[in-house]
């Protein structure tokens, strides 16, 4: 079992990052290889609609986005982890999203090169805000349940927390337990 890591926060050792290494963690203990990728220090461009992807494959971007492709295609499970900002996902985590659309095919089924390895395929979300209503993500969580829905992918679940500060959240036994299980069952 692979499982991969996705941090949509700039913030490298805030409290999304925080999260997504407790619930890897929960992973490593039963077994998976677990591997984390960080967003913010990689080159993704914004998805370009330009549609040449749905008979190839292949996003014709050329940026860091064509390995993460390979480790999203590798992987048995992807958990994401990403903070609310102005109530929605960062740009990061937004533009590695939308270039998913090479994975897909111009029906948005998945491609025919990708469809054995996607199908079956786990998924699971972290979010973490500065507001006490854990909900106030709840924008996020559409985004990534929609996703695993539509392409039949298996939603794992959902980790929602509240932290404002830069490394808060590690005081959140509540949080950080509720991460390590995710990665436990994502991996199970």
């Amino acid at each position: 079992m692979k499982v991969l890591g996705i941090m949509g926060s700039p913030r490298v050792g805030g409290n999304s990052d925080i999260l997504l290494d407790e619930a890897l963690e929960g992973a490593g203990t039963v077994g998976a290889q677990v591997d984390k990728v960080i967003l913010d220090r990689l080159k993704i461009s914004g998805c370009h609609d330009c549609k040449k992807c749905n008979e190839t494959g292949i996003c014709i971007v050329k940026d860091d986005m064509q390995e993460i492709h390979k480790k999203i295609l590798e992987a048995d499970a992807i958990i994401h982890s990403c903070p609310v900002y102005f109530w929605t996902m960062p740009a990061q985590m937004k533009a590695y999203l939308d270039r998913w659309t090479a994975l897909f095919d111009a029906e948005w089924r998945w491609h025919k090169n990708y469809y054995p390895r996607m199908k079956g395929k786990r998924i699971g979300l972290i979010t973490v805000c500065g507001d006490p209503d854990v909900h106030t993500a709840d924008p996020i969580v559409h985004s990534f349940k929609a996703t695993a829905d539509m392409t039949k992918l298996n939603w794992i679940g959902v980790v929602m927390a509240s932290a404002m500060d830069k490394g808060e959240i590690g005081k959140n036994e509540k949080a950080k337990t509720e991460a390590f299980d995710l990665g436990k069952k994502i991996a199970g």
